[in-house]
This record gives structure tokens, C-alpha cells and sequence, in this order.
């Protein structure tokens, strides 16, 4: 479950992590107001399940009142990658001299949480993974004692904190870790972690994710799912009974069962593909239920192809390739699919597919080169 910064910062102030004053405001009224009982410069910053928010205008500046209200009007009905600004987060603006990066995120390698932090801070941290990826000291949490002070002083000071915020970002990440168990996230990351001009550090922003699973015992954390505000597609999937997650890629996935789904994001990874999305239709599925799975894929504009990977059981291939055949009208003209079909009525669907000039994969890797080389050839 996805909180917004203000919720994430609330999380972090009840566990000591410094975070500056503010209030959410739903109307350009309600900024200024905010602005004004604050006193001094302000940031008006959009409140939506994204990043990236500063590269689409959603954060903003204001000296004054005026401007505030100003900006909260510029911001408030934004478009922020498919999602509308409903609300603004009003907060003391700071003088920052440095920007770091301190972050826990649950590694199943390992099968604990990770503590991530570099002295790189203010930029997306796949980038300076995939760059510098030295830059980053990452340390295993032990679940029996949690991050203890002395770990995370020789955390820091190894990432290259200089001496003057060392202490106060060690607190602080010990405090953090704190929270990612007592919250059961399953991320939790302060970026940037601030020092500003008068020596304090304190968190400039801040995102968790909470573990779905554990909502039972986050009762008061559960009452701020926004399901219809995290993602349009995923709260209209819900309410129709299909099994959907957004992702950043391009390629579009639609399976049945969640180990056969998982296991096509891997392939179509492994074969140079970024997949745009989970989706399992799960047993038994009729041709009306492929046929909704793949409009409902095809809405999403970063979806430049589509991948349909089904084993045959209860599911029967012929069903899935009348779905596929009938959805056909709906979807953007020229999106390439590739369908691929083992188990029962697979050689039906095969024909069938074929006869509607379709294209399908002999197994999952020949099906998910072919999506991609697709998408390729597309530009």
C-alpha cells in the first residue's frame, strides 16, 4: 500500500526523524492560509503516488502567501504521469546546503531488510546504482535487534557523510529502521535526507510502502488507502475482478496464475524487455475475461506491445485465442501481440489465432523475443 509524503512524514515524526512543518491544502485558499500561518517562503509540493514529481512542475515555490496561492493554482488539477493533483503538501522551505540518501527495502535475496545509504542524495537512486554503484553502502537488518546506534554511525560515516551531520543522519537512520519494522513496510526512504545551512539534518521528503499483508495490524495506516487515487487502471481491475499492477516498462503482460505471470516478467527482462504490468486472469477464464484483460492492458499509453502467456488447464486455449481475436477492435491500432499457449486446446487456439493472423510463441522465451523485437521495430 502506497502512502502520500505527508502520511510518510507523519510516520517518521512519530519516531523523532526531524521533518518540517506543513499542512495539506485542496484548494489555492487553503495554501495561502497555510503559508500564512507558517510565516516565510513555502514549497508547494503535489501529493500523488508517483515520482518525479519535481521534473513535471508538481513542486513549487512561494515567498509569500500570494505566491503560494499562486503556485498551489499551477499545481492543484496537474497531470502527473496519468495522475490528477487533488491535494498540495504546504511546508516550511529550508535552506539546503547538502542532500543524502538513506533508504530500507526488504531484499528476498537475503530475506531481510536492506539498509541503503549514500552520500549521492536528491537524484533517483537507480541512477547512481547503475552509475556509481560504489557510492551506495548497503548493510543487512538483523531482525533479532534491529539497526543498532553503533551500526548505523559506521553506516553512514562509510557512505561518506561528513562529520558535521554524521551523528545526527546516524539517529536518524537508526530511527528509520525503527519505523520500517513498527510501520511493516515494505520501503521506507528519506530523499533527500537534508543538512541545511545552520547544521541541521532533518528529512526533506520522505516515501514508505506498507506491506499489504500486515494492513491488520496498521489499522490507522490502512484508513489512508486512496486505491481509486494510487492508480485509475489498478481501482477499475479491482472493481471488475481481475488481478492488476502497474510497472514502468512497455510491454504489456497478461498470464494465468501468479507464479506463470512472475516468471514472463523475469523472461521478458531476461530478453532485454521492460514489463509494463501483472495481470492474472486466473483459472478457468472465459473469452470475455481475456477480452477485458487486454483492453484493460492496452489503457495504459506507456504499453507499446502485449504479451499473453497461458498454460492450459481449466483454462482452455481455444477460449483465450477468442478472447484475444474479439478485443482485437478495441485496441490501438498496429499494437503488436503475441500470445503464447501450452496445455489444453492449445493447438485449437493456435489455429485459430492463425487464421485471425495473429502471431504466438512455440514457448515462453521464443514468445517474449518476439514481443520485444516488436516493440523494437516500432521505434
Amino acid at each position: 500500500m502506497k502512502i502520500h509524503e505527508y502520511q510518510a512524514k507523519e510516520v517518521l515524526a512519530r519516531y523523532g526523524i526531524p521533518v518540517q512543518p506543513g499542512k495539506v491544502a485542496r484548494t489555492p485558499e487553503e495554501a495561502e492560509a497555510i503559508a500564512r500561518e507558517l510565516g516565510g517562503p513555502v514549497v508547494i509540493k503535489a501529493q500523488v503516488y508517483v515520482g518525479g514529481r519535481g521534473k513535471a512542475g508538481g513542486i513549487q515555490f512561494g515567498d509569500t502567501p500570494a505566491e503560494a496561492k499562486a503556485a498551489a493554482q499551477r499545481v492543484l488539477g496537474m497531470d502527473i504521469k496519468g495522475l490528477t493533483v487533488e491535494k498540495v503538501l504546504v511546508t516550511s522551505k529550508i535552506d539546503i546546503k547538502e542532500e543524502y540518501y538513506l533508504g530500507i527495502v526488504f531484499d528476498r535475496n537475503t530475506q531481510s531488510p536492506v539498509v541503503m545509504v549514500s552520500k549521492e542524495g536528491g537524484i533517483d537512486i537507480e541512477e547512481v546504482a547503475a552509475t556509481t554503484p560504489e557510492k551506495i553502502i548497503k548493510y543487512p537488518i538483523d531482525m533479532r535487534w534491529g539497526l543498532r546506534p553503533f551500526e548505523a554511525l559506521n553506516i553512514v560515516s562509510r557512505a561518506g557523510i561528513p562529520s558535521q551531520a554524521l551523528r545526527q543522519a546516524a539517529a536518524i537512520l537508526t530511527a528509520l529502521a525503527k519505523a520500517y519494522i513498527g510501520s511493516d513496510a515494505q520501503l521506507a526512504e528519506i530523499n533527500p535526507l537534508a543538512l541545511t545551512t545552520d547544521g541541521k539534518v532533518m528529512a526533506a521528503d520522505a516515501k514508505i510502502l506498507i506491506d499489504d499483508n500486515a494492513l491488520y495490524r496498521q489499522k490507522e495506516i490502512a484508513e489512508w488507502a486512496e486505491p481509486e487515487e494510487a492508480n485509475p487502471i489498478e481501482f477499475e481491475a479491482r472493481q471488475e475482478g481481475l488481478t492488476y499492477v502497474k510497472l514502468d516498462g512497455d510491454v504489456g503482460i497478461i498470464g494465468n496464475g501468479a507464479g506463470l505471470v512472475m516468471t514472463t516478467l523475469d523472461m521478458v527482462a531476461r530478453v532485454g524487455g521492460k514489463p509494463a504490468n501483472f495481470l492474472d486472469i486466473g483459472g478457468g477464464a472465459k473469452a470475455e475475461v481475456m477480452h477485458k484483460a487486454l483492453t484493460f492492458v492496452a489503457r495504459d499509453p506507456q504499453v507499446k506491445g502485449i504479451l499473453v502467456n497461458i498454460f492450459g488447464g481449466i483454462t482452455r486455449g481455444e477460449e483465450v485465442a477468442q478472447g484475444v481475436i474479439m478485443a482485437q477492435a478495441e485496441l490501438p491500432k498496429g499494437m503488436p501481440i503475441v500470445v503464447r499457449l501450452s496445455g489444453t486446446g492449445a493447438e485449437e487456439g493456435r489455429a485459430m489465432l492463425k487464421d485471425a493472423g495473429l502471431d504466438w510463441g512455440k514457448d515462453m522465451r521464443d514468445a517474449a523475443q518476439k514481443i520485444v523485437a516488436a516493440i523494437s521495430s516500432k521505434g
